[in-house]
């Protein structure tokens, strides 16, 4: 029972504090909802007077708003009056413009009507003095074919060709000044190109000479050359195609042959054989053979050299070789290779200043004498020859005309042809590039006095500036100024036909009329 009392109690216990929580929790929940509704009403108290401060702010703005849109707008009709007022004005004044053109449009067709009054009245008069001119030019012509004895039709054609006589003279006049002043220039131009030309390529030359002697150590060696009965020499001149001269000149052999490549091939085995000590028929053939290859290599190699400074291309292999070729090769004592080397850079000077394609004129420069590779070998000029092998090996026909036309074989019809013919001269021309000896010189000088002697009417004859100039003399009496002209020509062709000479020969006919007397 005890137990029983004791859960009762604490039961009620519990319960009792239960009640008790539940009435205090809902006091506490009446004082702060009082709380709250305090601060309710504080806060909208605040809020209308918050309301009532914003309601008098925006009324005070629209208010402002009113007062500055009713100034504005008071502006706007102040500014549109303005803007009225001055259009009327200047409305005002077009109209009285207007009225003034309208008066003076009025007074202009008065005085228009009144001249065209005028000029009927004119008119009139110039049909009547018409009338009056044409029976005069018929009385006129009337008496002119009386006079004349030409009817109007005779007269026209007399008439055209008078005058035509005398266009034909003045237009004869005009092209031969036109033809002067043109030649003139091109003369001008032509020699500044040529002179700039000279300048950027201005190359050192020393003047080669075919090396034709070989030196010997010793006398005794002329007899290990030529071998017991002559086998040894037979054997060299069999190897190369070569003819050794030995005679009584001290330590020396001279080789003869046309081929250079054959002559520098024999100089070079009888060097090695000379050195190596071990001459007979066998060693020889070896020594050729290894000669030669080495020839062929050193060609080849001084070709690709060559078209490497040049700066061309696409050549074909065997046109390498034959420029190779050319290294030994002399014209007047110049290098053929060095030479072709010149008048390529010439020609791509010349090509650049004229404003033509610089490639094609080196190419058609470095080609132009290959024919003198092979022209000991095949007949006919150099300048054919080497046209034929350009063509052989595909170059094109630019290329194949200038190579052909460079010595005249064929007649120059491209600026390049020209070209190369320029640069040929100016490189064959300039001093100390090529040399001749002694006797052909003054041969050479004798052959242009003859040459200038045979011709009727020259009276001296003398060869000037190192055979490069002709002047001739003639006289007065037998030879007219139109014929000295002619003469220059003559001689100038007949020096061609009949000479060999490098470069050109500049021919001068001088004719002059001297009046002497005496004050006694």
């Amino acid at each position: 029972m005890t137990i029983e009392l004791a859960i009762i109690l604490i039961v009620a216990a519990l319960a009792a504090g239960v009640f008790v929580g539940i009435l205090l929790r809902r006091k506490f929940t009446e004082g702060r909802l009082a709380d709250a509704q305090k601060a309710a009403s504080q806060l909208i108290e605040d809020a209308q007077k918050d309301a009532d401060a914003i309601r008098k702010e925006a009324s005070l703005e629209a208010k402002d708003l009113i007062l500055q849109a009713k100034t504005e707008s008071e502006q706007e009709a102040r500014d549109l009056r303005r803007d009225i007022q001055s259009q009327e004005k200047r409305l005002l004044q077009k109209e009285e413009h207007l009225d003034r053109k309208v008066s003076q449009l009025d007074g202009r067709e008065e005085d228009l009507g009144n001249r065209e009054k005028k000029l009927e009245q004119m008119q009139d008069q110039l049909l009547q003095r018409e009338k009056s001119v044409d029976a005069l030019v018929q009385e006129q012509t009337d008496t002119l074919e009386r006079i004349s004895g030409m009817s109007p039709e005779e007269a026209k054609q007399y008439l055209m060709q008078s005058m035509e006589s005398e266009a034909r003279h003045d237009a004869a006049k005009m092209i031969k000044q036109i033809e002067e002043e043109a030649r003139e220039k091109a003369d001008k131009k032509a020699k500044e190109i040529l002179s700039l030309a000279i300048q950027r390529y201005a190359g050192d030359y020393v003047a080669e000479k075919t090396v034709s002697v070989v030196p010997l150590p010793t006398d005794e060696m002329k007899g290990r050359i030529i071998g017991r009965e002559g086998r040894n020499i037979r054997a060299i001149e069999a190897a190369t195609g070569i003819d050794l001269i030995i005679d009584d000149t001290p330590e020396a052999v001279i080789i003869s042959g046309f081929n250079p490549v054959r002559r520098e091939v024999a100089r070079l085995s009888l060097e090695r054989l000379i050195a190596d000590g071990r001459i007979h028929p066998a060693r020889i053939e070896e020594v050729v053979q290894k000669a030669e290859q080495d020839v062929d290599t050193t060609i080849r190699e001084a070709g690709e050299q060559a078209t490497f400074d040049v700066g061309v291309h696409g050549i074909h292999p065997e046109i390498i070789k034959l420029i190779g070729r050319l290294k030994y090769r002399t014209s007047y004592g110049q290098n053929v290779l060095q030479h072709s080397l010149e008048v390529a850079f010439l020609c791509g000077i010349m090509a650049s200043e004229l404003g033509i394609n610089v490639k094609q004129a080196k190419r058609a420069g470095l080609l132009h004498d290959i024919g003198k590779a092979v022209d000991h070998e095949v007949e006919g000029s150099h300048a054919v020859i080497g046209a034929d092998l350009a063509r052989k090996y595909g170059e094109s026909p630019k290329i194949v005309h200038a190579l052909a036309a460079h010595h005249e074989d064929e007649k120059p019809e491209t600026v390049l042809a020209i070209l190369v013919q320029a640069a040929d001269a100016l490189s064959g021309a300039r001093p100390g590039a090529r040399r001749e000896t002694l006797e052909t010189y003054v041969k050479r000088l004798g052959d242009l006095e003859r040459i200038g002697h045979s011709f009727g009417g020259v009276s001296s004859c003398f060869a000037i500036q190192a055979g490069r100039e002709i002047r001739v003399m003639v006289s007065s009496d037998s030879v007219t100024d139109a014929q000295s002209f002619v003469l220059a020509k003559d001689i100038a062709k007949k020096i061609e036909n009949e000479m060999t000479y490098p470069g050109q020969i500049k021919v001068n006919v001088i004719r002059e009329t001297r009046a002497t007397e005496f004050a006694r």
